[in-house]
This record gives C-alpha cells, sequence and structure tokens, in this order.
C-alpha cells in the first residue's frame, strides 16, 4: 500500500508543470518584456575621442525608435547607442530629457522589435505583482519581481542649486541592479507600468508611473525636447480626511502639504504647511499626479483658485503659478 501510494505522488508530481502559478507568471512577463528593453550608453567628446558619460536601460515605446529612459542617465548628453536583447545595435541621440520627472526620450533607428505596451499606474495597488526588467551593463534580459510596497512616494533632486521633488513615484521591493536605470517596470499582463529610476535602499527600488501625466511629459519632449510647468513651490504627501471634514466636503482624501518654500507662489498665495489641499482649480486632490497634471505650460501665470483645510476650517486661497526656472 505504502508502495502504491508512494508511486502514485510520483507520477502526479511528474506530470504537473514544475513552475508554479507566480513563476510562471514572472516567466511570461519576463518573456514578453525583455524585447523592448535596450541597454543604453551615452558618450561625449574629449580630447582622446569620445567617452562614457552614463549607461542604463531604455524601453522602446515606439515602432520608428523612440525609446523612454531616465534623465540622469542621459546626463546632459547628446548622442551614445542602444543594444537590444537580440544583440541589435543603434546610434541614438537624445531628443529631450526632464530630470524634474527624470525621463528622457532618445532616438534611434526602427528597431526589429516591436514597441511596448503602456499601461496606467493608477490601476496599481499596493502588494500587486510587478516585474523590473532591466539591461545592465549590457546582460540582457536582467529580471526581478517584487511587489509594489508604496504609492505615491517622493525623490528629492537638485536641479542647479535648487532642491526638487520627483513626485507620485511608486515603490517596490523588486531589486534594481546598477544599470537598471531607465528599463521596465511591468505588471502581471506584461503592460509598462513605471520607467525604474533608483535604488531607494536595502530590498527597496523606485519607478516613475506611466500615466497621464508621465504620457503628457513624453509627448512634450517628442514634440519640444522639453517640458514647461507650473511652479507652485510645496512638498506634499496624500492624506485620509477625517470622517467629519468627509461628510462636510465630500472628500475622502487631499494632499498634506509638508512643507512650502520660502519666496514660492505658494507662500505668497497663502498656503502654510500643515494645510491640506482639496481641491485646485475646482479639482479634487487625491495624490501627487492630481496637482501635477494641472501644473503644466497654460497653468503659468494664470490665478489658481486653492481650497484648503486648516485646523479644521475651510479655507480658499488663490496662488498664481510662475514659470518654473533653474531659479526657482
Amino acid at each position: 500500500m505504502v508502495a502504491t501510494l508512494i508511486s502514485r505522488a510520483s507520477g502526479s508530481d511528474a506530470s504537473e508543470d514544475p513552475l508554479d502559478s507566480y513563476s510562471a507568471t514572472v516567466v511570461r512577463v519576463a518573456e514578453a518584456v525583455t524585447p523592448h528593453v535596450a541597454a543604453i550608453e551615452m558618450t561625449g567628446n574629449g580630447r582622446n575621442g569620445r567617452f562614457r558619460v552614463g549607461a542604463g536601460s531604455a524601453v522602446l515605446f515606439t515602432s520608428d525608435g523612440y525609446l523612454v529612459t531616465n534623465a540622469h542617465v542621459v546626463g546632459g548628453t547628446e548622442a551614445g547607442h542602444a543594444i537590444f536583447a537580440d544583440g541589435t545595435r543603434t546610434a541614438v541621440e537624445v531628443v529631450g530629457a526632464d530630470p524634474l520627472s527624470d525621463l528622457a526620450v532618445v532616438h534611434g533607428r526602427a528597431p526589429t522589435a516591436a514597441p511596448a505596451e503602456f499601461g496606467d499606474a493608477e490601476s496599481l495597488r499596493v502588494g500587486q505583482l510587478v516585474i523590473a526588467v532591466g539591461n545592465p551593463l549590457g546582460l540582457a534580459g536582467s529580471v526581478t519581481a517584487g511587489v509594489v510596497s508604496g504609492l505615491g512616494r517622493s525623490i528629492p533632486v537638485w536641479s542647479g542649486r535648487n532642491r526638487r521633488m520627483i513626485e507620485d513615484v511608486i515603490q517596490t521591493d523588486a531589486a534594481l541592479n546598477a544599470g537598471s536605470s531607465g528599463g521596465a517596470l511591468a505588471d502581471a499582463r506584461c503592460r509598462i507600468v513605471g520607467i525604474n529610476t533608483a535604488v531607494a535602499g536595502a530590498g527597496l527600488g523606485l519607478a516613475v508611473p506611466v500615466n497621464a501625466t508621465s504620457r503628457r511629459i513624453i509627448a512634450s519632449l517628442l514634440k519640444d525636447g522639453r517640458v514647461r510647468r507650473a511652479y507652485l513651490g510645496l512638498v506634499n504627501t496624500p492624506v485620509q480626511l477625517p470622517a467629519s471634514t468627509v461628510v462636510r466636503a465630500g472628500r475622502r482624501e487631499g494632499l498634506l502639504v509638508v512643507e512650502v518654500l520660502a519666496g514660492s507662489p505658494a507662500e505668497h498665495g497663502g498656503l502654510r504647511a500643515g494645510d491640506v489641499l482639496l481641491s485646485a482649480g475646482q479639482k479634487s486632490l487625491s495624490n501627487a499626479e492630481s496637482l501635477q497634471r494641472l501644473l503644466f505650460a497654460e497653468a503659468i501665470g494664470a490665478p489658481l483658485d486653492l481650497a484648503v483645510l486648516r485646523d479644521g476650517v475651510e479655507l480658499h486661497l488663490v496662488a498664481v503659478p510662475q514659470e518654473m526656472t533653474d531659479k526657482t
């Protein structure tokens, strides 16, 4: 009897797929996404010829050779080369870079690979499976998997001598290797939901979300090579509103103002640290992206109505965003 049971168990194990559902999903996504991810090396001119300035990964998003990567990967350069997983190599030129979102677009010749499918990071939930695919140091198809461990994070960056914040970043525990910056963060349906941007610490990675705002940034880089932005001058984080406020204001979420920069339009408009932004321009605010999408070129110099919760009292303020420059 014991021998029969062992025989049956062995036969059952042998007939089953050796990959569990988690592994099968990661393998499927890796196989689908890897052809879209290239290694890029950016170069500059020196006395002894061209030299490497930066390197990372990039994601093909059009059929005619446009790739998106990180602004810090291109690092102020104008040209370099990209190598795809199948060994295809192409020279690339920088179309435009936006340090505030850490996104850049480069262009090479039309590849044999099809472009990646972009998803929407707005649908992500904490705990959801994500797969990071990069091409670090020319090692094609470097894949790590994990879960979304946080949403709406911020990364401090420097623009000239001024501190900025890259807002609404995805935090994941999918480990990022050196050179994976600019690579793809994909969901279980093989859609690109983020562009990997930084290692935040042991076991933590960060990615710029693919959403309405980042699509608009990429479109601006393609059209103009730059992004014109309106500047308010505040640092914020999403917050749940107390029950009494939910009933009175008809909103569940807002943006807690963590810091108001001295001399900024936000300060001139009367905002203070500790305020909770409920709406801007009659648009409800629930995360950093909902505010960012209001602060493009058309908002420069236009009065912006702000509904603010301060010490339990709703106030209405007006700020006038100015154009963001290296000095603001």
